[in-house]
């Protein structure tokens, strides 16, 4: 199976060059790309893993950590060098409310019809679920400034995002810290053996990388010409579609470690990517954005920051007693479809 995964892949990175050459129909540039980069990013977690399992937990759970989302991180920097800022910021907030609601929904739906209630660590998921909320914070606050302070001649937004960014990134450092000492925590670097050794893991994420990059560059040249032809809304393609393509194959490995009732591993995944993705991946976008020649503020629509809203206070009456259920999974899937539904509907 895991051959066919790479042949596929392989295929379909191939189609990618092919069809830019041809110059082919944008919708079919845009499938393809999308399809070639869901492969890669699997590919680049398998590398990722298997590095991991050779350096020892410890190191391979700060390697995940680190690279966890690097498929959507290459992705959304190629976005913000052409220029798409409106859907970089998008994409932020669609990462972590596709976590937390559709990849955490899934995973307590599909795990309690096969397992019943399932428990977890109410601790760890007690502070990731506060984390979120200090993410919350940290996103609209910045937005709640350009409304009121702004208006009468204050500082830049820009500059006040910079700021937050490197706030948020030290509070991501002291996260890896508290979650690496806590021994509820754990080190979650993947199941079962490496499927490669020391040198073929590191070639092949090398590899995985510089492919993910070329695809990337082909999937944002589309994204304009596919909104402007088919009248898709650049904040459905940003929150909706941008997170699905670059975290697809994660979302799909936290619902089968549910399905196995290991909701510590699976709640890892979904929290732990939010997370990662509001406190690492979002100041590294802020901090490129000047030297891309498009700075990042945090700013962001009333709709994005009411579903981000949203989707932590439903998330965190879900973590607070430690106990899981598949209706409650449905009830999150459901706050996200609602979520996807007005995304796409808005001009």
């Amino acid at each position: 199976m895991r051959r066919i995964a790479y042949g596929a892949t392989i295929i379909l990175t191939i189609g990618v060059v092919a069809v830019e050459l041809l110059h082919a129909p944008i919708l079919l540039i845009f499938a393809l790309t999308s399809l070639a980069l869901i492969g890669l990013a699997w590919v680049l977690g398998q590398a990722t893993e298997s590095l991991g399992h050779h350096l020892g937990p410890r190191a391979g759970g700060i390697l995940n950590a680190t690279f966890g989302n690097a498929a959507e991180l290459i992705i959304t920097i190629f976005a913000l060098s052409a220029g798409l800022t409106a859907v970089v910021k998008a994409s932020i907030i669609g990462s972590i409310i596709g976590n937390v609601l559709l990849v955490l929904g899934a995973s307590l739906l599909f795990g309690g019809l096969k397992n019943g209630t399932q428990s977890f660590s109410a601790t760890i998921a007690g502070v990731n679920a506060s984390m979120l909320t200090i993410v919350a914070a940290a996103l609209a606050l910045p937005t709640i400034f350009v409304a009121t302070e702004a208006q009468r001649g204050g500082g830049s937004p820009t500059t006040l995002s910079i700021e937050v960014a490197v706030v948020m990134f030290i509070l991501y450092i002291l996260y890896l810290i508290y979650y690496f000492r806590s021994p509820e925590g754990g080190v979650a670097t993947g199941e079962g053996h490496a499927p490669f050794g020391r040198t073929p893991s590191f070639v092949l994420l090398l590899v995985a990388t510089a492919a993910v990059a070329y695809v990337s560059e082909a999937f944002v040249g589309a994204i304009e010409p596919l909104t402007e032809e088919f009248g898709i809304s650049a904040l459905f393609v940003g929150v909706i579609l941008v997170p699905i393509v670059g975290n697809i194959a994660e979302h799909i490995v936290g619902v089968q470690i549910a399905y196995k009732n290991n909701m510590d591993f699976s709640m890892a995944i979904s929290l732990g990517s939010s997370i990662q993705v509001a406190l690492l991946v979002t100041p590294i976008l802020v901090f490129l954005g000047p030297l891309l020649g498009h700075p990042l503020d945090l700013t962001f629509t009333l709709l994005e920051l009411g579903a981000l809203g949203a989707a932590v206070v439903t998330t965190a009456f879900v973590a607070m007693d430690g106990k899981s259920n598949w209706l409650e999974g449905a009830m999150l899937i459901g706050v996200y479809v609602i979520a996807a539904l007005a995304f796409f509907f808005s001009p």
